[in-house]
């Protein structure tokens, strides 16, 4: 084939492949971090490209509500915290559900002065003072007063500023356990003792990817090739190079610094968040429908629902998940 059409060949191809992209509209609950570091990593290194998306990924943030653009039909996909969110959508009737879970522990942690008398979670309960902001008060908080007995006489609020707790040695106080640990021991001098909520019984399911109804119904394929995309994204982030990942993640949040970003990952593969439980045998993202139920039975418990007032088969769906995706690329990444 002579030279000339040779290039004509190569620029249809090319002419095909940019229309076989479909893009993708990736919106987060928070600015850009570690915590979002897998789905970053699957942009930075073409899997979503690879898999035929042309993914924007649209953080959050403290002004910013991603939440409604959803089910509006503005984004295609949203990163939520956790299944209370999910559950209020399908008691709601709005018409989205979880394809997969990133997280199989909410970072959620309480947090603690070393040697303080606190050595086992069950005597968080004694602390004179808990620092918890409104929003978890209204949540999780409700558990933890049904199951271990936590009193609201104990309560102050919690605005996100270290100082109250560094003051005071007896508190405890809420935190993200991928952040929180990083801030304290660069502010108070010391390393708290974390207490992972998850690790306690809170068994929900977090860094959640929710895509509307009628897509799951009508596209699943390309809410598999999301999903696999971000599987493997996660996969490379913790196991592999992720240096252009977390140059995106700079860029999105100046605040971010290397040295945040390493000390994140380290506690995310140190607390087993990402890649832990069910995750190691089944790929990261699992989910199980048992775990959804104890889940909600728990926060009926804790008086935040009322029993059957949910339609569980509408909050997740398993079709995109549980498929082994990534465990082989674990494998030649040396992750254990």
């Amino acid at each position: 084939m002579p030279s000339r059409a040779v290039a004509v060949a190569a620029l249809v191809v090319t002419a095909l492949g940019a229309q076989a992209q479909t893009k993708v509209v990736f919106a987060t609950n928070w600015k850009a971090q570690a915590a979002h570091g897998g789905f970053y990593q699957a942009l930075a290194d073409g899997t979503y490209k690879k898999m035929g998306l042309d993914v924007e990924i649209r953080q959050g943030g403290p002004q910013v509500n991603n939440r409604p653009l959803l089910p509006a039909g503005k984004i295609d996909f949203l990163m939520t915290g956790n299944l209370l969110h999910s559950f209020d959508n399908a008691k709601n009737g709005v018409p989205v559900i979880v394809v997969a879970s990133m997280f199989q522990k909410d970072p959620q942690a309480l947090f603690a002065h070393p040697d303080q008398g606190y050595r086992q979670f069950a005597d968080l309960k004694t602390a004179p003072t808990a620092f918890i902001a409104k929003d978890a008060q209204f949540s999780w908080w409700s558990w933890l007063k049904a199951e271990y007995g936590f009193k609201d006489e104990n309560l102050k609020p919690y605005n996100y500023n270290l100082g109250p707790f560094l003051a005071d040695k007896k508190s405890i106080q809420q935190g993200y356990a991928v952040e929180e640990p990083i801030s304290i021991e660069k502010q108070g001098g010391f390393k708290p003792m974390t207490f992972l909520l998850a690790d306690h019984g809170y068994s929900t399911y977090s860094t959640t990817i929710e895509a509307r109804t009628e897509m799951v119904k009508t596209d699943p394929e390309l809410v598999r090739s999301f999903v696999n995309a971000s599987v493997l994204g996660w996969v490379s982030y913790l196991y592999g190079d992720r240096r252009r990942a977390d140059a995106l993640i700079k860029r999105d949040n100046p605040e971010m610094t290397d040295e945040l970003l390493d000390k994140s990952v380290a506690l995310m593969k140190g607390l087993g968040i990402v890649d832990s439980g069910d995750a190691t045998t089944l790929g990261i993202g699992a989910m199980k429908p048992e775990r959804v139920k104890d889940f909600y039975d728990k926060m009926v418990k804790a008086g935040l629902y009322k029993p059957g007032e949910v339609d569980l088969s509408k909050v997740a769906t398993m079709q995109f998940v549980n498929k082994g995706v990534g465990l082989d690329l674990k494998k030649q990444l040396g992750g254990k």
